[in-house]
């Protein structure tokens, strides 16, 4: 485990409104965005047919390949694009919609720790008490600043045990009693395996090299509710925009699917997230949050569209949807080998026999272009690049821009000193 966790429209619906040049920036309207039908590209989908010949003379069937390229409200060329196939972790877009609609971009989920007895001695006279509260994203860093805060509040061992309780996870591990067993090995830095030495001395994350908690714990680690235990210290998660973040960058499934369950499962989460895009719910069948399974099958034109409603959201609040998926040639993650156009912003998908993209690119002809592109296939490397391929293409067509769109420039003012990981500033003592 890496320490760094890791339709028909109306004039009046939405379409990208341009401001003068000297502006330099795209605005999106907060109103619904639909598709205008009859405004297709004959040279654009000449590129895409071509695309899907090259697909076909490999085995595949074209009436499987899903393709979705709207510039406002012009559709540019489509192919399968209102019909549900499997989308992989495109899935991810559905959920990041739904958990931003329904908590905000700052809202943060708290794990409380709580003790059963008084603090004598530098000893814990009683049980430390975990209370999650569906942190998806508790890794070493996090806990080994909640292991400097108990530290400070004069705790040095452990006479009882170590309790979960709640939804707590760690390291992504959701079993709460091994996750509570990594809780239990990093709070004691004397005894911590040469693995844990090595990541805390190589995490960028951990730059500033906070000081090891040591914590022995006498007891063990054990799970049950302690109705009776003093709330000594509120651990805060990242914000939400942040996860959100994260998880799409690394495409992981355990954060995904932590938010999707806290949502009410897959059917609330598809039902939000289709509200917020107005979107039919038939355009969106889901079985989890994450993505795994090709059960999980979602339109083409749903996902861009569920796409451009969380770019719009983000304006509202402030920042933009390169703060939420990754941004190509700035972040790794998933698109560590792949050649997408620079600057554009997507979020990739795989299966065994899915491969899929969606997101927003930069032009200069048509402005910001947002697509979906969904494989099936076995070859997952090679689709990979012919999505590649096919976006280099039609952006050569449309014209390399300019200048970058502050639209989809990432928002520096997003990142402070609270949102790295192992911020101690999340975690706020109670009383004392």
């Amino acid at each position: 485990m890496l320490l760094n966790g890791f339709g028909n429209a109306k004039p009046e619906l939405m379409q990208e409104l341009r401001l003068p040049e000297s502006v330099g920036v795209t605005v999106l309207q907060n109103t619904p965005w639909t598709a205008l039908a009859g405004d297709e590209d004959p040279t654009a989908s000449k590129i895409v047919q071509g695309y899907l010949n090259t697909l076909k003379a490999q085995g595949l069937n074209p009436s499987e390949q899903g393709i979705w390229f709207q510039s406002g409200v012009s559709v540019l060329v489509e192919n399968q694009g209102k019909i549900p196939i499997p989308a992989a972790s495109l899935t991810k877009i559905t959920t990041s919609l739904a958990a931003l609609e329904t908590w905000g971009p700052q809202h943060q989920f708290d794990t409380t720790i709580a003790v059963t007895g008084p603090i004598q001695n530098g000893v814990l006279q009683g049980d430390l008490v975990i209370l999650g509260g569906g942190d998806a994203m508790f890794v070493w860093e996090e806990a080994i600043a909640l292991g400097n805060t108990l530290n400070q509040l004069g705790i040095q061992q452990i006479s009882g045990d170590l309790v979960i309780s709640g939804n707590f996870m760690m390291n992504f591990e959701v079993n709460p009693a091994k996750a509570g067993a990594l809780l239990f090995q990093v709070l004691n830095s004397k005894t911590w395996p040469v693995d844990l030495e090595d990541q805390y001395g190589q995490s960028s994350q951990l730059k500033s090299k906070p000081a090891k908690p040591t914590i022995a714990i006498k007891g063990s680690v054990r799970l049950g509710d302690v109705p009776n235990a003093r709330t000594i210290v509120q651990h805060k998660s990242l914000p939400l925009l942040q996860l959100v973040k994260r998880m799409n960058v690394y495409s992981n499934n355990v954060m995904a699917e932590t938010l999707s369950q806290l949502l009410g499962g897959s059917q609330p989460t598809k039902q939000k997230a289709a509200s917020a895009a107005s979107l039919p719910t038939s355009e969106i069948q889901l079985i989890n949050g994450s993505g795994l399974g090709t059960e999980n099958r979602i339109a083409p034109h749903a996902t861009t569209t569920m796409f451009s409603a969380i770019a719009r959201y983000a304006e509202r609040n402030g920042f933009t949807v390169s703060d939420l998926f990754p941004v190509s040639g700035m972040d790794v993650g998933t698109l560590i080998d792949r050649n997408i156009p620079k600057n554009a912003v997507v979020k990739t998908g795989s299966l065994n026999e899915v491969s899929a993209l969606s997101g927003v690119m930069p032009t200069k002809k048509r402005g910001l272009v947002w697509f979906s592109i969904i494989n099936r296939g076995t070859n997952i490397n090679d689709l990979r690049n012919q999505q590649d391929i096919l976006l280099n293409q039609l952006q050569t067509y449309w014209g390399k821009p300019d200048s970058r769109s502050k639209t989809i420039t990432p928002t520096p003012s997003v990142t402070t000193s609270e949102s790295r990981l192992g911020a101690p500033e999340r975690n706020i003592v109670i009383g004392n």
